[in-house]
């Protein structure tokens, strides 16, 4: 498996754990007040995290690119800035709404370049079999 899969997998469970102790502490407290929050850290955190891996995972040849591997650092960095600036919003410190604007910037910069990676070169995976 390429490492960039590896790396996606390991900071996708990451981002789970984060989810979930977000999510048993308002569970356990009754205050929702950083739902956003928790929601960001399993969505773009665990899930998108994960199926980038995956992706990578089934596309070696495009997870060897170095732009694979700046992807990874531009996503990561915004939604790693995002979930705790979002964390600290949401519990009464609007003053970090300009953090949370910038992270997800970040984070849209860096889906912009995983959707490049999709759409440039070709991918043995959507290569047509030879007609029989």
């Amino acid at each position: 498996m390429p490492r960039i899969a590896h790396l996606y997998f390991r900071t996708a469970i990451v981002f789970l754990i984060v989810g979930l102790c977000m999510g048993l502490k308002m569970g356990i407290s009754g205050d929702h007040s950083i739902i956003g929050a928790h929601a960001h850290a399993n969505l773009l955190g665990w899930v998108t995290m994960a199926i980038f891996g995956g992706y990578y995972a089934l596309n070696p040849e495009k997870a060897e690119r170095r732009i694979a591997m700046l992807q990874y650092a531009v996503y990561t960095f915004g939604v790693a800035l995002m979930v705790p600036a979002l964390y600290l919003m949401l519990s009464g410190n609007p003053a970090l709404e300009p953090v949370v604007g910038i992270a997800s910037l970040i984070t849209f910069a860096g889906v912009l370049m995983f959707a490049f990676i999709i759409f440039s070169g070709s991918s043995a995976t959507l290569r047509r079999a030879p007609a029989e």
